[in-house]
């Protein structure tokens, strides 16, 4: 009895060993495509330089990048641990065989695990992404969408009363100065509407300053002009704090904001606000 018990556990450790080897091999070289997300924001070639290849994508953790084209050429991305990526390559430096181009993206995270994207396709002479990944795709514009929908809430102190509002600020021109983290600033315009409030809606168009830093996701600082349209205008300076970040695409922040007319006493107002921060369709300088 106990021999054969002896070799029924032989034959089993025997069967299990290769494949609990195999498991490990393959989770070791990061074989697993799903390890780490991919979120593509931009692949295209504009038309008014064919020869150059945009690429800019999130990952679902911070990694070190390359780009792998038609599975021989290699183009790093990012060499330092990020979420955010951004490319451009030289499609002369490519031989390209027929209107489309196939591309990988590898990934390296924080511990050194390995991974590698689906296969992504890019359509030649097209001044619109072209994704194969239509997952991705549909989580690009559905994010575009909740960013340009989704107003921020904002409580007002004017004359001694508390009123509040909404606002929508729309970033336009992101100024990158190395790394794609965040910007280092950009512009941005904006709409706000004060309930009860004498003067009710204005447009607002500023620039912010942003400087990341640890604990929390960044800093920035702001200066606006403003205008109802009626004859009040002014300037407002601002500070924001940028808290965490939802989906690796926005960024949860909170804002004061002073409002003042330079000459007309008794028309300042404190504005406190919370709100989605994202240069997720921006242009980019």
């Amino acid at each position: 009895m106990e021999l054969r018990l002896k070799i029924f556990l032989l034959t089993l450790a025997l069967v299990i060993s290769p494949l609990t080897f195999q498991n490990f091999g393959q989770e070791e070289n990061g074989s697993n495509p799903d390890s780490i997300e991919v979120f593509i924001i931009d692949s295209y070639v504009p038309p008014e330089n064919p020869n150059k290849f945009i690429l800019s994508f999130y990952t679902s953790e911070p990694c070190k990048t390359k780009l792998l084209v038609e599975n021989s050429l290699v183009f790093p991305i990012s060499g330092e641990l990020t979420d955010n990526h951004r490319i451009e390559v030289d499609l002369t430096k490519i031989t390209i065989k027929k209107n489309k181009v196939n591309y990988l993206i590898q990934m390296e995270n924080e511990a050194g695990v390995k991974s590698t994207s689906e296969l992504f396709e890019l359509e030649l002479y097209k001044s619109e992404p072209t994704v194969s990944a239509k997952s991705n795709y549909f989580f690009t514009c559905l994010a575009g969408g909740v960013v340009f929908l989704t107003p921020s809430i904002s409580m007002i102190q004017a004359n001694g009363k508390t009123y509040y509002g909404f606002n929508k600020e729309l970033p336009v021109v992101s100024i990158y100065s190395g790394g794609f983290n965040y910007p280092s600033g950009y512009f941005a315009i904006e709409y706000a509407h004060i309930l009860k409030l004498e003067k009710k809606n204005y447009f607002r168009i500023g620039y912010k300053h942003i400087y990341e830093i640890p604990k929390i996701e960044y800093i920035s600082v702001g200066l606006n002009g403003f205008t109802d349209f009626r004859g009040f205008n002014g300037i407002s300076p601002e500070i924001s704090l940028g808290l965490f970040k939802i989906y690796n695409v926005f960024t949860l922040y909170s804002r004061y904001r002073y409002n003042f007319s330079p000459g007309k006493s008794g028309t300042d107002f404190s504005e406190f606000s919370i709100g989605l921060y994202s240069s997720f369709f921006t242009l980019h300088w």
